[in-house]
């Protein structure tokens, strides 16, 4: 599918708004910007989605470490595991490796001579995302790009302490991602609060905020999937609502949202600014960074091939959202489906959930790959 054209979805404290699409965007965002204008829609794809020769996802945070399990050559995809963390001869070791319940990933893409960092999501604290960071030896001021997939606290909780452990460190101007103005609202679940993305922590960062509805460009190499719609047999668990309006600072601003969910109240939460990130790998085709699936995993492969006019699934790599109460005549409709589109790998990772794993394990075999910190998945090249 061909996309063109730049729709603006401006900031209601600027007096301005960005619209800009093509070669000059990135001029056009820059000057924009320096004006005072705070917030635009990204750059979307244009006739052609860009290909890269390769692609590295590195595992910055999830919910488990796996030590000790060497790297390995499995087929096409290289497989590299880090093991322990920081170790000292005949002394203990003095930092390690922490999982948690969320999700960040790092996506290193190479094309000819050039190279691009894009960090996906911050997982669920800062203090595990810095860590992580530090022994992996990430470098956060080679980032070109920051892409926030929704507003779960799993996903966004490390945020405020990332930028504040690198202020000064980032790029000017970085763009950062999110899929509309619908992932400021504030969320809670059964547990309570779970959700209260802090914009004004982004802006004071000198990031360059993009509400991207639509699928785009993410640092020349990568696209997002833009909304992802519900196509499948995929009915996603809704396990969160949402609230439209500020509160002490903190919200989506009503004029910048539908009006059937301004309603002055909580209501369930649709998920609808959800995106993943996806890279077109050459010859090898899409490789899906789904993040968390709340649309439907199947959904979100889709909205990828749609995006993008290609079917050929090179890899999906995230959480699946497949955990308790879906039971295992569900799972294995997903499984089926994931056979239909038949990806040369399925790396499920954080909300996916055991069962999933073993039963598409017993189907698919080796294509299914077990997701850890720290582990460096290598795709092409």
């Amino acid at each position: 599918m061909l996309f063109s054209g730049c729709n603006c979805i401006a900031d209601p404290s600027t007096l301005g708004a960005l619209c800009a699409g093509g070669s000059g965007f990135v001029t056009a965002m820059m000057a924009a910007l320096a004006a005072g204008a705070r917030t635009a829609e990204a750059a979307p794809l244009g006739r052609k989605v860009p290909e890269v020769d390769r692609v590295a996802v590195r595992i910055v945070t999830d919910n488990i470490v796996i030590q000790f399990v060497p790297t390995e050559q499995r087929g096409d995809l290289t497989i590299e595991r880090r093991s322990g963390g920081n170790t000292r001869p005949d002394a203990p070791p003095y930092a390690a490796l922490n999982g948690e319940w969320g999700l960040s990933m790092h996506a290193e893409s190479q094309r000819g001579g050039e190279t691009r960092h894009v960090l996906v999501d911050f997982g669920y604290t800062a203090e595990t995302l810095n860590n992580n960071m530090s022994i992996l030896k990430l470098d956060p001021s080679l980032f070109d790009a920051i892409v926030l997939s929704h507003g779960h606290y799993d996903h966004f909780g490390g945020m405020v302490g990332f930028l504040r452990a690198n202020k000064g460190t980032l790029k000017g101007k970085v763009p950062f991602y999110v899929g509309g103005e619908d992932a400021f609202c504030l969320r809670k679940n059964p547990g309570g609060n779970f959700g209260a993305l802090d914009r004004k922590a982004i802006m004071e960062s000198e990031l360059a905020l993009m509400l991207c509805e639509g699928p785009a460009l993410v640092a020349e190499h990568a696209f997002t999937t833009g909304r992802i719609g519900q196509t499948s047999f995929e009915k996603p668990l809704l396990p969160s609502q949402e609230i439209v309006g500020i509160f002490d600072g903190f919200g989506c601003y009503p004029e910048q949202m539908p009006a059937a969910k301004n309603v002055g109240q909580y209501i369930p939460d649709d998920f609808d600014h959800e995106i993943a990130t996806v890279y077109n790998v050459k010859g090898k085709g899409l490789v899906v960074l789904t993040s968390c699936s709340h649309r439907g995993v199947i959904n979100t492969v889709k909205a990828a091939q749609k995006a993008s006019g290609i079917d050929k699934v090179h890899a999906v790599i995230g959480g699946f959202h497949i955990v308790p109460p879906l039971g295992d005549d569900y799972i294995r409709q997903t499984i089926a489906a994931f056979q239909d589109i038949a990806p040369d790998w399925l790396i499920p990772a954080h909300c996916t959930g055991d069962r999933f794993y073993d039963l598409a394990r017993e189907a698919m075999g080796d294509k299914v790959v077990h997701s850890a910190v720290g582990t460096r998945f290598i795709f092409g090249g």
